[in-house]
């Protein structure tokens, strides 16, 4: 029997530890987890190395992608090709990566899940930004190391100018640990590593400014600021993500448009879960759900039952399907290319500044190195054409090359490569400018290994080169964040902390399309002019509703059916002059045959004495009805409205206003009449209750308008009355003498074909200028002070000058 060595005895158990140890170190290592410094797992570095070396930078023609995985097999990954493939489609895919690092060409799958075709089919090259991973590799940066056949070397890590592992993230398994990192915005990472090389002692809070959160190829939604600062702090942690959906109108119906998904989620499996949800009757109120995305960008049409709630469908989709998910961050990389770390924000930024200092440190010795053999030769050139006749005179002596090379070296002391430079001088040298030249250069390579001598010996000066190739790389490829980060949750800052308090103008349709305006688009115009476009309608669609709030204020919509809805100022989208605006059905569960019928602005946080006035809501509906409830009863409305007021099946609510329990009421109606009496001849009533009558109404004749004289001064104040043909007039408030409620009123207007009927009036209590609208969306902002005071029974002067078939529709004081 041969001699087949010592056999060695040993415990299967420490046999089995060590084998599955040098098995988990192997995954982790050279397999599943990425290296901090470049943020690549081996097999995406070994595919960019290929492509570099094969010049498939972003200028080379796009090669086959079979070519590509040929290569990486062949000379560096020794695994299977479907893997390599696999690998080199993700690095394309602008859905999975935020900055993709290989530019594709053909079918590379779809956010659906559909997979490439195969390589044979698809073409890739390098991007930019890829390029800019492999920049300065050939100048010594970066160590390397024989592959897996020694044959070749393969670098350990990229250079990586950028900050691939925050940009683009990470998700791997290995033996007994995972990564799951974020992408991120390049702006906003490269702002935070300026400010930690300048600030080297920053804590997560202030990084937090410049990395505001993920930010997703994907777009969407992220929640708390508490949740992403708590994730950063410890490497770990949980980040709610949400889609982006919008309530809209088509065809007198409702329906939800889904612009955007969270990240990672499959977009027809999505599809599929809400379709099953419909066909188990777990969903109600979803009559249709197509998938309209092409490559102008992904949409989801979900079409809602006439009598379904938009907003409460909406939740339920977050709730129960991938629409909202958590993203599990857990940034867990290789430090030093051998050890697994859970790594901070602020330590991933660390090792990357690290990496950068190590490579810019040997990017400069390497030139200072070129440089100074450079120098060397220009010395050796310029020794030589000062002495350049004793020069030829010892070639021409010299029998041979080698001979020639040793009597330069021996009689004038040159080094071999200076002699070996002089032998290969052309005789064009010898010319006046060509001698300037060498000169010239001498001085250059000597001017340039001061500088690099200078940023060697200075730590600071190498941080200074790293920040302004960072800056470069910001100002190259930085771009807008994508996903927007919501700052709610207990405790944190509120949402009012970070919207200014301004005014805005609240516009709203009869069709139920709002939007939010800053009072400064229009402009200040003489009273009778025609006015600019405030806002595009559908043709058969009106303006009905315009008003001037705080954007902190609350807004209570008050519908047709007599049911109260509620909603922040500052949440209604703020919209251009003359957009459309948004559905109603964005913000409030209104059913699709309620109307709203009044809008009021309750303040915010008003101080102690005005919220003491202001304690009552009254409500005049259509047919002259009236009631009075304590406004506590309205501080906490539901999402899915109350009920404010008991309606008759004809009437309607037409007015509300916010009255301090000692003030009197005034209304006008449409016919020009108006009644002014005591708050306190109303009752105060509960939400349910139908009301007293406030005004006997001639036939025909309706309410329009509530106002509220305050007690004690009110009468140097003026009632405005605006009506359809664009007339308006002001008359002081003391000429409506007080009556009893329930009475037929005084005449406050003479209507005629001419001005026509009143559709607007407010009480005026030092206001200076008047914005109106039109039905067909035309808006004029003129001076109160242009608009005389007259007596009650004129017909008052043009404010507005209209177009064929369009009449005046609201108006609001600024």
């Amino acid at each position: 029997m041969a001699d087949i060595g010592k056999i060695e005895t040993r415990e299967i158990a420490q046999e089995m530890q060590e084998s599955y140890l040098d098995y988990a170190m192997s995954v982790i290592v050279s397999r599943a987890l990425p290296d901090v410094r470049d943020g690549l797992k081996p097999v995406h570095r070994r595919i960019l190395f290929a492509m570099h070396e094969l010049g498939l930078t972003q200028g080379a023609k796009f090669r086959k992608s079979a070519a590509v995985v040929g290569e990486v097999l062949a000379k560096y990954h020794p695994h299977g090709d479907i893997p390599v493939y696999d690998a080199l489609a993700r690095m394309t895919q602008d859905f999975v990566l935020r900055y993709p690092l290989v530019d594709g060409q053909g079918n590379w799958g779809s956010v659906d899940g559909d997979s490439p075709a195969a390589m044979r089919y698809t073409e890739a090259r390098m991007t930019r930004l890829s390029g800019e991973m492999l920049r300065d590799i050939e100048r010594e940066t970066v160590p390397f190391v024989p592959n897996y056949d020694s044959t070749r070397e393969e670098p350990t890590v990229l250079p990586a100018a950028v900050p691939n592992l925050l940009l683009n993230g990470s998700v791997g398994i290995a033996v007994g640990m995972a990564t799951s990192i974020p992408p991120h915005n390049l702006g906003e990472v490269v702002a935070a590593l300026l400010h930690l090389a300048e600030h080297p002692d920053a804590g997560h809070d202030e990084l937090m400014k410049f990395v505001t959160g993920p930010d997703f190829p994907t777009g969407g939604m992220i929640f708390s600021q508490e949740a992403i600062r708590q994730a950063y702090a410890t490497g770990h942690g949980a980040i709610l993500m949400r889609g982006v959906a919008e309530i809209a109108e088509k065809k007198g119906a409702n329906q939800i448009i889904v612009s955007e998904i969270p990240y990672q989620v499959n977009k027809a499996e999505l599809v599929a879960k809400i379709a099953s949800l419909v066909h188990e009757k777990k969903l109600e109120g979803i009559r249709d759900i197509r998938d309209e995305s092409d490559r102008e960008g992904l949409s989801i049409a979900i079409d809602l039952n006439q009598d379904a709630y938009p907003q409460k469908v909406l939740n339920f989709l977050y709730k129960y399907t991938d629409l909202e998910k958590n993203f599990n961050l857990n940034m867990l990389a290789l430090v030093g290319g051998i050890q697994p770390q859970v790594l901070s924000l602020k330590g991933i930024l660390e090792e990357f500044l690290k990496h950068r200092t190590e490579v810019v440190s040997k990017r400069t010795a390497f030139d200072l190195a070129r440089a100074r053999e450079r120098i060397h030769i220009l010395e050796g050139l310029a020794k030589a054409l000062d002495h350049i006749d004793a020069v030829i005179q010892t070639i021409r002596k010299s029998a041979d090359r080698d001979e020639a090379h040793a009597n330069l070296k021996k009689k004038f002391g040159f080094s071999d490569a200076q002699a070996g430079a002089i032998l290969e001088m052309r005789l064009q040298t010898l010319a006046g400018l060509e001698r300037q030249k060498i000169s010239d250069e001498l001085k250059e390579k000597v001017a340039l290994a001061r500088d690099l001598e200078a940023i060697l010996k200075d730590p600071r000066k190498v941080t200074t080169v790293i920040s302004r190739e960072l800056t470069a790389l910001q100002q190259a490829y930085g771009d807008a964040r994508r996903t927007k980060v919501v700052l709610s949750a207990a405790g944190e800052i509120a949402v009012e902390d970070i919207i200014p308090e301004e005014d805005a103008i609240i516009a709203l349709t009869r069709g139920g399309y709002i939007k939010r305006i800053r009072p400064e688009v229009y402009r200040i115009q003489k009273r009778g002019g025609k006015g600019i476009q405030g806002m595009e309608t559908k043709e058969e669609d009106v303006v009905e509703h315009f008003l001037v709030a705080n954007t902190h204020s609350d807004l209570l919509f008050f519908t047709s059916t007599g049911k109260v809805f509620q909603t922040k100022a500052y949440e209604i989208p703020e919209g251009s002059r003359t957009a459309k605006g948004k559905a109603i059905a964005n913000f409030l569960s209104v059913k699709a045959d309620e109307r709203i019928m009044s809008l009021v602005a309750v303040p915010k946080a008003a101080p102690d004495a005005i919220k003491e006035a202001r304690r009552y809501l009254v409500m005049a509906t259509e047919h002259g009805m009236m009631k009075r409830v304590d406004a506590s009863a309205f501080e906490n409305v539901r999402k899915s409205g109350i009920v404010a007021i008991n309606l008759d099946t004809d009437d309607a609510l037409r007015g509300v206003a916010l009255t301090g329990g000692k003030d009197e009421i005034l209304l006008v109606t449409r016919q020009g009449q108006a009644i002014r009496f005591r708050e306190s001849d109303v009752r105060t009533m509960g939400r349910g209750a139908r009301g007293v009558k406030a005004i006997r109404l001639r036939k025909d004749d309706r309410v329009v308008s509530v106002g509220v004289v305050h007690a004690g001064g009110d009468d140097r104040a003026s009632l405005l009355v605006v009506m359809a043909q664009g007339f308006g007039k002001k008359t002081l408030v003391k000429e409506y003498k007080r009556q009893r409620r329930g009475g037929a009123g005084i005449k406050t207007a003479k209507i005629t074909p001419k001005n026509g009927l009143v559709v607007s009036s407010h009480i005026i209590r030092g206001e200076s200028e008047l914005i109106a609208i039109s039905q067909k969306g035309q808006v004029i902002r003129t001076s109160l002070a242009d608009v005389p005071t007259v007596s009650r029974s004129t017909q008052g002067v043009r404010v507005m000058r209209l177009g064929e078939g369009d009449r005046a529709a609201s108006a609001t004081i600024l």
